[in-house]
């Protein structure tokens, strides 16, 4: 089974412009996503695709794995299926441009799901312990079943916790046992079938409410499996995210 990953790697951020490219002590953004991403043990190939010839002009200069796709895309996960359709493997594994700090085992931990072939689609998700993050409209929630598939996403809290929901979010810091929420991590695979399925799929009611693409696959019928995961996502999305960054690296 040949597995890849895909980078996408979009310049125009509407919070954040050109962060892909912005320097991390000496390194863009971008190449220290790709430094990560080749240390992972399960994955033959990695590639980064863009529709900038700034961002591939960069790139070139640690790797030539670039391909150029269209710049009428409105997701990375368009962008990767346009950009695999010449690639040969089986799974193809979508990594953030903007996630300088991802680890390759958590990349191995999501790869290895798909050894169940039954699995077309799969991401991650960590629990979260504060409730501030627990509030935050930005960090995304999933909630699941009791086989691990995703029973939906969103923005808001879930699942609502009816009989101590004042208390949660007005008199705790961290979340009080037994209760369980998840963050969902943006990293996802697929079999490359799939994944070419997926992207022709017309936008959905709940998917363009939440904002949340991955509610498109839910919608039409489809699971996508959740890999639990000790590892918490450092993403770069705003200023403050990257001054963090800056801060880690420290």
């Amino acid at each position: 089974m040949k597995k890849v990953i895909v980078i996408p790697a979009r310049l125009n951020s509407s919070r954040l412009p050109n962060k892909i490219l912005l320097d991390l002590k000496g390194k863009a953004v971008i190449q220290r996503v790709y430094e990560r991403c080749v240390h992972a043990k399960t994955i033959d190939e990695v590639y980064i695709a863009t529709d900038s010839h700034k961002v591939k002009t960069y790139c070139e200069s640690f790797t030539g794995n670039i391909i150029m796709t269209k710049d009428t895309h409105e997701s990375g996960t368009d962008r990767i299926a346009e950009a695999i359709k010449n690639i040969t493997c089986d799974v193809v594994i979508n990594v953030q441009g903007d996630e300088p700090f991802i680890e390759a085992e958590l990349i191995d931990e999501l790869s290895n799901s798909f050894e169940n072939k039954e699995v077309k689609m799969a991401s991650v998700m960590h629990k979260i312990e504060s409730v501030d993050v627990l509030k935050n409209h930005n960090v995304v929630k999933v909630t699941v079943d009791k086989c691990f598939n995703a029973l939906y996403f969103s923005r808001s809290i879930i699942p609502y916790h009816r009989d101590g929901w004042e208390s949660l979010i007005n008199h705790h810091t961290t979340i009080p046992e037994p209760l369980i929420f998840y963050r969902h991590l943006g990293i996802y695979g697929y079999t490359k079938k799939f994944l070419l399925e997926y992207s022709i799929l017309e936008p959905t009611y709940l998917e363009k409410v939440e904002k949340l693409e991955q509610l498109r696959v839910l919608e039409n019928g489809y699971k996508i499996k959740m890999v639990e995961t000790s590892y918490d996502s450092i993403g770069i999305d705003t200023i403050d995210d990257y001054n963090k960054a800056l801060e880690f690296l420290k």
